[in-house]
C-alpha cells in the first residue's frame, strides 16, 4: 500500500473529521474539486485499507484487553491499587493584628483550611468485589464441564423414566430399572 503525501495527509484528516471534503482541502486539493476528489479518494481501497488500519490501531489503545483487565483486577483484589483521598484539615494561623495605634497590637488565632491528598490502598470491599469478579470469570474447566454433564445426566434420566411411564401405560412389563450415579459436589 503506497500513498501519495497528498492521499496519506486526506486519510489522517478524514480519521479526525469524517469530512471528505474539508480533508481533500487540508491535504492540499483544490476547492473546486475537493467534494469529487474526497468521495473518489474514499473509494480508492489502498485509501481505505490505510484508514481502517490506522482507526483499529487507534482503537486499540482506547480499549483495554481481557489480559489488562485480570490483571487490573487482580491488582484491585490485592489492594496494590491506591486511590487519592483529599482531606479538608483546619490548620490555626497566628495573625498579628494592629490597631490604628502602635500600642494596639494583639494575635488573633484563625483557622485556615487546607487541602491535604493522601493515597490510601484501595478498600476491602473494592478488593472482595475484584476477587468475586475474577472468581466468575476464571472458572476451571472441570467445574463447566461437570455442570453440563451432571445437567445431560439428568435430562437423560428424565427422559428415560418418561419413556417407562408410556411403556407402563400401554401394558408394559411394568419392571423399571434406574441406574443412579450419586451426584457430586466440591466444596
Amino acid at each position: 500500500m503506497k500513498l501519495t503525501p497528498k492521499q496519506k495527509k486526506f486519510a489522517d484528516e478524514y480519521i479526525k473529521t469524517g469530512n471528505a471534503t474539508q480533508s481533500a482541502i487540508e491535504a492540499g486539493y483544490s476547492k473546486k474539486t475537493a467534494r469529487s476528489v474526497g468521495s473518489e479518494n474514499l473509494t480508492k481501497p489502498d485509501i481505505f485499507e490505510y484508514i481502517a488500519k490506522r482507526i483499529e490501531e487507534i482503537d486499540k489503545d482506547k480499549i483495554a484487553e481481557q489480559k489488562e483487565i485480570l490483571e487490573f483486577m487482580t491488582r484491585v483484589m490485592r489492594r496494590q491499587e491506591m486511590e487519592q483521598v483529599t482531606n479538608v484539615l483546619k490548620k490555626p494561623v497566628v495573625l498579628t493584628v494592629t490597631g490604628s495605634g502602635d500600642d494596639n497590637t494583639y494575635e488573633k488565632i484563625v483557622n485556615e483550611e487546607v487541602l491535604e491528598v493522601t493515597e490510601i490502598a484501595g478498600s476491602v470491599g473494592d478488593a472482595v468485589r475484584a476477587a468475586d469478579l475474577l472468581s466468575k470469570i476464571i472458572k476451571p474447566a472441570k467445574e463447566e464441564t461437570s455442570f453440563e454433564e451432571d445437567r445431560a445426566r439428568k435430562m437423560k434420566a428424565d427422559a428415560d423414566l418418561a419413556e417407562k411411564k408410556v411403556e407402563l401405560l400401554n401394558g408394559g412389563s411394568g419392571e423399571i430399572t434406574i441406574n443412579v450415579k450419586p451426584f457430586e459436589e466440591d466444596m
